[in-house]
């Protein structure tokens, strides 16, 4: 019984965040996310989408380096102060990135489409490698995990697994969700609809990192007072 009261909740808790940095760190419109919506509008969604399955694919990767060579932040953590001021530069990491989505043109990224559609198979594994020649998400993912808590450990495989699973799940969602928007709004959709996606998604990123900063300078000032 005790098994269940203390690993459920902690487990729901890890999926929760995972779903969150997967949909976080697959939302900016980089090259692979352009690559993606003209896929989808040139070729047809099942092909956006396992452009975006590449991806996601790739991101699993960085996501585990990251989340393996961060193990220390398990222990950094469980002190309140270490706490605080990972959440701090986590925070203000997340408003610079925000702010570069933001003032970001990834209309400059697009490629006229070829004559070909290329099987999915193909079209997947060029997206993975896209996304794996862009190391720096390793950066993003630094900050997700700092700022989320998100501390796996070997020794716990059963987190570990449904951490990592749960980051590939809100990566999927993603992708899943942006080439049903295209594909829907396809007539409609052009240049100016994938600026106004990147700058929405800058905005959304801005407002909740600016958000949690607020709330734990917040939390910081009453744990003073009480």
């Amino acid at each position: 019984m005790t098994f269940y009261v203390n690993t459920i909740p902690n487990l729901l808790d890890i999926v929760f965040k995972g779903l969150l940095i997967g949909i976080i760190a697959s939302a900016p419109m980089g090259p692979v996310g352009v690559l993606c919506v003209q896929r989808t509008l040139n070729k047809g969604r099942w092909y956006g989408f396992v452009t975006g399955c590449g991806a996601a694919l790739s991101d699993i990767i960085y996501a585990g380096i990251t989340g393996l060579g961060m193990g220390m932040v398990v222990d950094l953590v469980s002190n309140e102060t270490n706490r605080f001021y990972l959440q701090i530069a986590g925070s203000l990491m997340l408003l610079a990135f925000g702010i570069f989505t933001y003032r970001t043109d990834p209309t400059k990224r697009i490629r006229k489409p070829g004559q070909k559609k290329g099987t999915l198979t193909h079209n997947g594994i060029t997206a993975f490698f896209v996304t794996l020649s862009n190391p720096l998400i390793i950066f993003l993912f630094m900050a997700l995990y700092a700022q989320f808590s998100f501390g796996l450990q070997p020794e716990r495989p059963i987190e570990l697994v449904a951490g990592f699973t749960s980051i590939v799940g809100g990566a999927l969602l993603w992708w899943w969700g942006l080439t049903w928007l295209v594909d829907k709004i396809r007539l409609k959709f052009d240049n100016n609809g994938i600026r106004l996606i990147n700058q929405i998604i800058g905005m959304v990123v801005m407002l909740g990192s600016v958000i949690i900063l607020l709330t734990t300078l917040f939390s910081l000032h009453l744990y003073n007072i009480f």
